[in-house]
């Protein structure tokens, strides 16, 4: 099977200065910040409720628990989130009414929660547009998981990071590139 391809800083501005241009532009872009920033699946992005994510007082988190339903496997993880997230996350806020914690985060065109696989299709969509072919749901994860892995962040805290029960499982996400093995044997 063929793997999601991880995205550059530029690749990654060209999304989001799409998702501006949409018809939903804050929700879309949210949605691609938190696949890359908190490194969640299709699924989880889809799955998330204003409860998750802001307070009672309306304040976004900075750590939130997918519970077993909304998690692959069936277990609960710990979700991080940066500042850049939680400044989109306030920016996102202030078009959404909070008073329900249980209502979807993401709303479909039909006011719900998406389902697993519309989501899948609206990041394929978004990266087809911007000339992507080889893009996925699952890049911003690659990516996300990547980029700590090239800042020094071992494996065993990346497989907690991404809900990976084996750290083999998250050594297939890491992408390796020419740079970065130029920059390893200069380490010597």
């Amino acid at each position: 099977m063929r793997q999601a391809q991880t995205l550059n800083e530029a690749q990654l501005r060209r999304v989001i200065q799409y998702c501006r241009s949409r018809r939903h532009p804050t929700r879309d872009e949210t949605i691609i910040l938190f696949s890359f920033y908190a490194g969640l699946r299709a699924k989880e992005i889809a799955a998330l409720t204003r409860g998750d994510v802001f307070d009672d007082t309306g304040a976004v988190r900075t750590q939130f628990t997918l519970s077993p339903e909304q998690s692959k496997g069936g277990k609960t993880r710990t979700v991080y989130v940066n500042q850049r997230l939680r400044r989109a996350l306030a920016d996102y806020a202030a078009g959404l009414n909070l008073s329900d914690p249980n209502r979807a985060l993401f709303e479909s065109q039909k006011g719900g929660h998406f389902s697993a696989n519309t989501m899948c299709q609206l990041f394929l969509d978004i990266y087809k547009a911007v000339g992507l072919k080889d893009a996925s749901s699952h890049s911003g994860r690659r990516t996300y998981i990547t980029r700590l892995a090239n800042k020094g962040v071992g494996v065993r805290l990346l497989a907690e990071l991404a809900g990976h029960s084996h750290i083999s499982t998250t050594q297939r996400y890491i992408d390796v590139n020419a740079e970065q093995l130029s920059e390893a044997v200069e380490l010597l």
